[in-house]
């Protein structure tokens, strides 16, 4: 009953039109699966603030911030199926990106030192001074999202999901050996007896 409560009280806060993937919560349903859709719920609310923000006040979109992101953090540039990896895009999405960006001057290809056969794309400085300004923002608007929340909960908050990114990084392998090991399952509909 208490579960249940619980659950009311954040659509009391929140009001229906904004709960959201909570909804699909009910009292009755498992702790992990309420964990679930509020991270999800969290998470979306967050990406939608943020898109909105980008677009409004810089023009752009959040897999452009994205892509910025990742060369600014690495000034000798990235090759782009590292970039790629590390968007998790498609090398076709990647290469578009970059053609868009060199073209307004953000970003540029050079030869890649180690590979003759490949190059890097890297920010110009006319890109890292656009980045700059827009990551300033960016962590503004964060932490007036995360402004609710005390220190100590940020942290314990930081703590716990970092504890859940290894266990679900780790997970997979104990999953599939234990999969190996069930029995299979036919969910094939049974066979209708043949009448003679």
């Amino acid at each position: 009953m208490a579960t249940h409560s619980k659950h009311f009280r954040i659509v009391q806060s929140l009001g229906e039109e904004h709960i959201g993937l909570e909804a699909r919560a009910q009292a009755d349903d498992h702790l992990d699966t309420k964990i679930w859709l509020r991270l999800l719920a969290c998470s979306t609310q967050i990406e939608q603030q943020i898109r909105q923000q980008l677009r409004t006040r810089f023009g752009t979109t959040l897999p452009r911030f994205d892509y910025l992101a990742q060369l600014d953090r690495y000034p000798e540039g990235l090759r782009m199926n590292v970039l790629s990896r590390y968007l998790m895009v498609t090398g076709g999405n990647v290469t578009g990106l970059t053609d868009q960006l060199v073209k307004e001057g953000l970003v540029e290809r050079i030869d890649d030192p180690e590979d003759r056969r490949s190059w890097r794309v890297c920010l110009t400085d006319k890109g890292r001074t656009e980045f700059a300004a827009m990551a300033a923002e960016h962590e503004k608007w964060l932490i007036d999202m995360f402004s609710g929340l005390p220190a100590g909960s940020k942290e314990a908050l930081y703590e716990h999901l970092g504890r859940l990114r290894v266990h679900l990084v780790q997970r997979p392998a104990a999953a599939a050996v234990a999969a190996d090991a069930a029995p299979a399952v036919d969910r094939r509909a049974p066979r209708k007896a043949r009448s003679r």
